[in-house]
């Protein structure tokens, strides 16, 4: 026999906790989504430090150990944390491994294995609820919200950190993560301005304190104004852009859309104007032997990419614009049909068996209204491409609008039915319309088709 269930148990279902980050914040319970400990680091620390900053006088020393320490504690982050061991877009020596995994543990941000584990999520599921910062979630929220407000880790989207747990350096930062972090961000700073010019209380607040904020800052500006400000010059599909502001802030980190396409890249600044220290010290890193297999994606890919964007902002501006009725949506006209239309007063022509009213346009015609009323009710090709004057592309362009039908049979469409002949032929947009380009003009011949002079 069966036996019953224990009442006294709660049922499976009501074992399951539900997660505050997946509650309705109220006036009640908002405290309980902060996530106070993140709170006092990032935003009450720095804010004691500003507040000690007014008692506290900057000496220049301080000052100028305080920029080269943002720069290491930086570069941890940014050679170290996102590109050595987030991406592996190079490989490095055990001295360098050790060495950004010191100054990165410096700037604050959490050890190298929970950093890389959401920057690898943020890239696989980029824009969306899986994304731990995502920026559709608002731009204060890909900066800061995401910190300070508790997320549910299962909502996280999953990602392979094996390699991560078999590095003995990540390992062994991620267990001592608190003492690196009061050692590497507090007591080096503060024992170098102390020992080196007697500065101590000077280099705890600023090389200490408030150098944190300015890296943490920085950083976080990748999450969020790198996907806010500036173009998509490789893809528009997600939000990463690249913008000489953002990577002036986050030490080259700013152009974000190339990284988005090529991460693997040790590169973020492809061309050699582009602000980008963190790939300058890596290859000068390489230089010493220090670092090596330097990855950089193909430049022909990277070209297609570019060019594929490009086409695809030309499509788009090309869609706005009036290119005429399609042709293979025009009536048919039959040709007596086309000369008696225009001996009733139309002023219809045809031009490599397309059919244009250019009634409304003849007194506007730059070569006179003879010339053009010359050719009304008459097969106009090569008058028009060269027997007369061979137009402009802006005129074919312009004649193309005026379209009102194409002549079934004879001889005034052979040019017309050739170019229909297979589709093919034919260079279509991502709307499914034919690209016309300068020059290829369904009524633009190659070359001037030859006249009989005159008798």
């Amino acid at each position: 026999m069966s036996s019953k269930p224990d009442a006294s148990r709660p049922r499976a279902a009501d074992t399951k906790k539900v997660h505050i980050a997946d509650t309705q914040m109220t006036r009640q319970n908002w405290y309980r989504h902060v996530n106070w400990l993140n709170v006092t680091f990032i935003i009450g620390v720095p804010l004691a430090g500003c507040i000690q900053a007014f008692w506290v006088p900057l000496q220049l020393k301080t000052a100028i150990w305080a920029v080269i320490y943002y720069f290491f504690t930086g570069l941890g982050i940014t050679a170290g944390y996102h590109r050595l061991w987030a991406h592996c877009s190079y490989s490095a020596t055990l001295p360098l491994r050790i060495w950004l995994a010191l100054v990165g543990g410096g700037a604050v941000e959490g050890s190298i294995r929970w950093w890389a584990r959401d920057h690898r999520a943020h890239h696989r599921y980029t824009d969306t609820d899986k994304d731990p910062y995502s920026v559709r979630k608002g731009l204060l929220y890909s900066h800061l919200g995401w910190m300070v407000m508790k997320q549910n880790p299962k909502r996280i989207g999953r990602t392979d950190i094996t390699d991560l747990n078999e590095d003995p350096v990540v390992v062994w930062q991620h267990r001592n993560y608190i003492k690196v972090v009061l050692t590497m961000g507090l007591i080096v700073p503060m024992l170098v301005s102390g020992l080196g010019w007697g500065d101590w209380y000077g280099g705890f607040v600023y090389a200490g304190i408030l150098r944190i904020f300015f890296v943490q800052q920085a950083t976080f500006c990748v999450n969020s104004l790198a996907h806010w400000l500036g173009d998509q010059p490789f893809d528009d599909r997600n939000s990463p852009r690249d913008h000489i502001i953002t990577a002036l802030v986050t030490l080259g980190e700013g152009y974000h859309n190339f990284h988005h396409e090529f991460p693997s890249d040790y590169r973020n600044a492809i061309e050699w104007h582009q602000y980008d220290p963190t790939k300058w010290t890596i290859w000068t890193c390489k230089q010493l032997g220090l670092a090596y297999d330097l990855k950089q994606f193909r430049s022909n890919e990277i070209e297609k990419g570019r060019v594929q964007q490009l086409q695809k902002k030309i499509d788009q501006k090309r869609a706005k614009l009036d290119w005429g009725t399609p042709l293979d949506q025009l009536p048919v006209m039959e040709w007596d049909d086309y000369v008696e239309q225009t001996k009733n007063g139309r002023g219809l022509i045809s031009i490599a068996g397309v059919v244009h009213d250019v009634t409304d346009f003849i007194k506007d015609h730059p070569g006179g209204k003879a010339m053009i009323k010359s050719g009304l009710g008459k097969d106009a090709t090569a008058m028009f491409n060269g027997g007369v004057y061979y137009h402009s592309n802006g005129a074919h362009n312009l004649l193309s609008t005026m379209r009102v039908g194409v002549i079934r049979g004879g001889g005034e469409v052979e040019i017309w039915k050739r170019a229909q002949k297979e589709n093919s032929e034919y260079v279509r947009d991502e709307t499914g319309q034919r690209i016309i380009r300068a020059g290829q003009q369904v009524t633009k011949m190659p070359e001037p088709i030859p006249t009989a002079d005159a008798a």
